[in-house]
């Protein structure tokens, strides 16, 4: 399978949304309203592309330049290191298209992009109880289970994706 990786732009947010429905894991994406679901994604994605020095979005696309998996990586400045750490929120490729090496490739990009940006470290959170986890995507790609520490969240408010 053919594919390459570029900045996301705001004409991919229908496949981006489509791709996220296709994982079944957000309810708020599965709401009656399509307009407001597809408006919200759009909004957010303008908001993280207006903001390339916070954020920043790569997509894996198909020879006809859609988006097939995307990674969203938030560039986080610590005071306690002496460079800010990369947190990859999302990391999705559609299911047809898993297996030729998409997730990979945008990991890699990620890699790439954190070293240009002098970051010390890079982390993500992943679900113990989720097919990547399972097959051990993240350690064989170099990434390392934190053994000391716990992710806790304080939830706000509830809209039914806190799986």
């Amino acid at each position: 399978m053919q594919f390459h990786i570029r900045l996301a732009t705001m004409q991919d947010a229908p496949e981006l949304l489509k791709i996220l429905k296709q994982t079944e894991w957000f309810d708020f994406l599965n709401q009656d309203d399509e307009n407001f679901v597809r408006d919200n994604v759009a909004a957010l994605l303008n908001d993280c592309l207006e903001n390339p020095f916070s954020h920043t979005i790569f997509v894996a696309v198909n020879s006809g330049n859609l988006a097939i998996g995307y990674v969203s990586v938030h560039w986080l400045p610590y005071l306690f290191m002496s460079g800010p750490e990369g947190f990859v929120s999302e990391l999705f490729v559609s299911p047809e298209n898993r297996g030729y090496g998409i997730g990979s490739a945008l990991l890699n990009e990620v890699k790439q992009e954190g070293a240009l940006r002098g970051c010390n470290r890079l982390s993500l959170l992943n679900g113990k109880h989720r097919e990547s986890y399972n097959r051990s995507f993240y350690t064989t790609q170099g990434w390392e289970e934190r053994p000391l520490m716990v992710n806790f969240i304080y939830p706000i408010q509830q809209t039914g994706n806190e799986k």
